[in-house]
């Protein structure tokens, strides 16, 4: 992860974004209070940054709920998958696998890249049972290793009225597919 100290003026502008998206999706994080979602973060530099580098790319992330007393769980809950990330494979092992059209990278390495993981296939879920996301795009989730041994990776969307995930070859890499975060803080 490369993590930078933010300028002043930078965290107040992501803070002041984080706490009107926070205000304006209370459905998402029932019982949660900005006060101790702001303070956390602001004894957590390195998780302001990732948020920062979540929001940046399109995320659009916010509060989900606690993990355990302290910690928050942040997801990227923008309407379709973020638009800085799509276009690219599942993991490097993917990347390097391809001889020709490679994709700029993977959603992995990205993810990593911003101190951050992958959704899982529960946590996807979750995401959709807050209001229907990936509509129109889709987004790789965190595989199962059982998965990606065989050189497959699952990915999600919403269609239908329902959720559906599914799985195609790690190195495949569409214009309307990209990855969501979680980051715990």
């Amino acid at each position: 992860m490369q993590s930078i100290d933010l300028e002043t003026d930078q965290a107040e502008e992501l803070l002041e974004t984080l706490r009107a998206r926070f205000e304006g999706n209370m459905h998402r994080h029932q019982n949660l209070r900005w006060e101790e979602v702001r303070s956390r973060l602001e004894a957590h530099p390195e998780g302001l940054w990732s948020l920062g580098e979540m929001d940046r790319t399109g995320g659009e992330p916010d509060v989900v709920g606690r993990a355990g007393e302290s910690r928050f769980i942040f997801v990227d809950c923008s309407p379709e998958s973020p638009k800085g990330r799509r276009s690219v494979c599942y993991d490097a092992e993917a990347l390097a696998a391809r001889k020709k059209h490679k994709p700029r990278d993977s959603a992995v390495a990205m993810a990593s890249a911003m101190g951050a993981a992958l959704l899982d296939e529960k946590r996807y879920r979750e995401l959709q049972a807050l209001g229907p996301c990936d509509t129109k795009t889709s987004s790789w989730l965190a595989t199962p290793p059982a998965v990606r041994e065989l050189g497959g990776a699952i990915f999600g969307d919403f269609r239908y009225g329902r959720v559906f995930v599914y799985h195609n070859g790690a190195e495949s890499y569409y214009a309307a597919r990209g990855f969501r975060c979680m980051l715990e803080v």
